[in-house]
């Protein structure tokens, strides 16, 4: 079995990489589970940008297959804010609560019709020697007025699926990895599987 890094140490990520590569014969390893602590900066200016940068860094590093994700949230009411800072909107200590404060706050006053947004995902996967291949994922929404459900993490309480009429913190995890944008890029991510890491399926 292909051991492969995840570049996260967010559980809910690590969780969603698990469910949906289950049947790809790879033992998916956090930062956590190989006592790593390094903290490659996110200096890019684009998803694919930090994503490469950070599956690079680690798989030079580690010597082994890693997956990185850079992924967020564009509002199109905020020109595409949070954007690459989607984690960080708020600050530096990356807090989900105050990050979706800041957004609610932001979009005070504007009308449901107009507060239309999209998640992207963009998945690095880096080879030891070899180059960096993307998958990339999009879900379009709204965003709420208020907070709804408990699940998921990150702003998916206040991203609502129109056609289902449920925000992804309302949805089972089954529910959501059909169709979230993290779950897009790592399906196209799984469809070159072999011919991108030489691994059997």
């Amino acid at each position: 079995m292909t051991r492969v890094l995840v570049a996260s140490n967010n559980p809910g990520k690590i969780k969603e990489i698990k469910a949906i590569l289950e049947d790809s014969h790879a033992e998916i390893c956090s930062l956590k589970d190989l006592g790593i602590t390094a903290d490659v900066a996110e200096t890019g200016s684009t998803f694919q940008e930090n994503a490469a940068l950070k599956a690079e860094t680690l798989s030079q590093k580690m010597n082994m297959i890693t997956i990185a994700d850079d992924s967020g949230l564009a509002v199109d009411a905020l020109n595409g804010e949070p954007g690459v800072f989607s984690a960080r909107y708020a600050g530096l200590d990356k807090n989900s609560e105050h990050n979706i404060d800041k957004l609610l706050s932001k979009l005070k006053g504007v009308p449901s019709g107009e507060r239309t947004a999209h998640f992207v995902c963009v998945l690095a996967l880096s080879v030891p020697g070899q180059p960096t291949h993307f998958a990339e994922g999009r879900c379009e929404g709204l965003i709420t007025n208020s907070r709804r459900g408990k699940g998921g993490f990150g702003y998916d309480p206040v991203f609502l699926i129109p056609e289902r009429q449920l925000t992804f913190a309302e949805m089972g995890d089954a529910e959501k990895n059909k169709i979230s944008h993290r779950a897009q890029a790592l399906r196209r991510l799984r469809e070159n599987w072999s011919s991108w890491t030489g691994a059997g399926q």
